[in-house]
């Protein structure tokens, strides 16, 4: 499959924790506004996937790249001409990889925007404090600009009315979509969903899947951990199936919802539809 126009590129990505095998040499691309969904039991490698690619978990072997430039790393660029060049200096080492100073890190964070299940907002900011602290202190942005952006994101998502109230006076659904916001506020490349609707009641789901479906008609390149079948075939460009580490099956929602090839696929969507 060609590389043209992925936003997302995992490339044979492994990852233990200890003896535990949890991701077992994943690839997966998601091209520029398109909508992966990853589906799977719990367990399967889904969240851990899903931290690789902004470097909340470092790999183990392959790689993660955002539009073009490797995630969390840098490669020896210079060992690599020279052992294409024929001139040697370059063996096992040509090409080696080396993990980004922290600064360098907390930069490509800014630009992949990541939704945690638990909504992780600070207690002790407002609701508006809460999307500009990133902006303001990350980026260097003005205030004033910052604030006034804010604004229209809370607007965005139906709570213009709530940019005083702090986190506690909210309902999940109302976490959840401040969290969304703060995320949209650095105005990142791709936007990636753990569960994010798996902490809620199940009369607040539908506000936050809303906003997602909104993010998604406008382009947005998003990659959403969910096990909201319903949401996976009205959104997702391709929707992923993961077991055991291993992506399973992959493709359109039609297909892999519908008429899905692989026996764990069958047996997990005969128990959640």
């Amino acid at each position: 499959m060609s590389t043209q126009g992925a936003m997302v590129e995992v490339r044979a990505v492994r990852k233990s924790f200890g003896s535990l095998d949890v991701l077992k040499g994943v690839d997966l691309q998601v091209r520029t506004g398109q909508v992966a969904v990853i589906l799977g039991p719990s367990g399967s490698g889904k969240s851990t996937l899903l931290r690789t690619i902004n470097h909340l978990e470092k790999v183990d072997s392959g790689s993660v790249s955002v539009d073009g430039a490797l995630v969390g790393y840098k490669r020896d660029e210079k060992a690599a001409a020279r052992r294409a060049s024929g001139k040697g200096g370059g063996g096992r080492r040509a090409g080696k990889l080396y993990e980004l100073r922290e600064r360098e890190i907390l930069k490509q964070r800014t630009q992949i925007g990541f939704v945690f299940q638990s909504f992780n907002l600070f207690p002790h900011l407002t609701v508006l404090e809460n999307i500009t602290e990133a902006p303001v202190s990350a980026l260097r942005r003005p205030k004033k600009d910052v604030t006034q952006s804010a604004e229209r994101l809370l607007a965005r998502v139906g709570l213009a009315d709530k940019a005083d109230a702090y986190p506690r006076q909210l309902s999940g659904g109302q976490q959840q979509r401040v969290a969304i916001a703060r995320a949209l506020a650095l105005e990142p490349k791709l936007l990636l969903f753990d569960e994010p609707t798996s902490a809620l009641d199940p009369e607040l789901v539908g506000e936050v899947l809303d906003v997602i479906k909104d993010l998604a008609h406008q382009g947005t390149t998003m990659i959403v951990v969910t096990h909201e079948i319903g949401f996976a075939r009205e959104v997702a460009d391709t929707v992923v199936f993961m077991d055991g580490g291993r992506i399973v099956e992959q493709g359109p929602p039609g297909e892999v919802l519908d008429h899905p090839r692989h026996e764990r696929t069958k047996s997990f969507l005969s128990k959640v539809l």
